[in-house]
């Protein structure tokens, strides 16, 4: 995929309620805006890199792309799971998160335990991939230090003018 690794930001806004009720498997969900602005080649499946919620740490992650088969979604999401453990809910928070690996296509699953399988072996592919030298480096990335500044599809450019704060990505 061309497009990756991918950066993007964006308000965490509230999902379909299953990731920590149903799943056990948290979830950030991002608005409709950053969805219908993935480059065409990011393709629906599982994703992982890095995310950072606000100006905090930042913490591996996996993202589900698509329409949940499995829930029969007909609105596609992108749905990150932070692989760490948050006291408290953030939603109104900004999400940014850079997409450097796919993992596979989104399927269904027979059972809800086997989703939650297929989920657990996905986050710990993640793991392991991202201790890789060429995605280490972007955990530490200049746009995880601009977090608070603008919402952007890429990192944001070096120049020190007001085009710094350019929102793009449909922010």
């Amino acid at each position: 995929m061309k497009s990756l690794p991918y950066f993007c930001r964006g308000e965490v806004i509230r999902g379909f309620g299953r990731g920590s009720k149903e799943l056990g498997i948290p979830t950030a969900n991002f608005p409709d805006s950053v969805v219908d602005n993935l480059p065409a080649d990011i393709g629906t499946g599982i994703y992982y890199g890095w995310a950072c919620v606000g100006n905090c740490d930042v913490y591996k992650m996996v993202m589900s792309i698509g329409w949940n088969p499995y829930y029969k979604n007909t609105k596609k999401s992108m749905e990150t799971h932070v692989i760490h453990t948050f006291k408290e809910d953030f939603y109104g928070e900004i999400l940014s998160v850079v997409m450097v690996g796919y993992i596979r296509p989104e399927r269904s699953y027979n059972s809800l335990e086997a989703l939650i399988t297929a989920i657990n072996n996905d986050i710990e592919e993640a793991k392991v991939k991202l201790e890789l030298p060429e995605h280490l480096k972007l955990r530490d990335d200049n746009f995880f230090t601009n977090a608070s500044s603008s919402s952007s599809a890429l990192p944001p450019p070096t120049a020190t003018t007001s085009e710094t704060q350019t929102i793009m990505n449909g922010h």
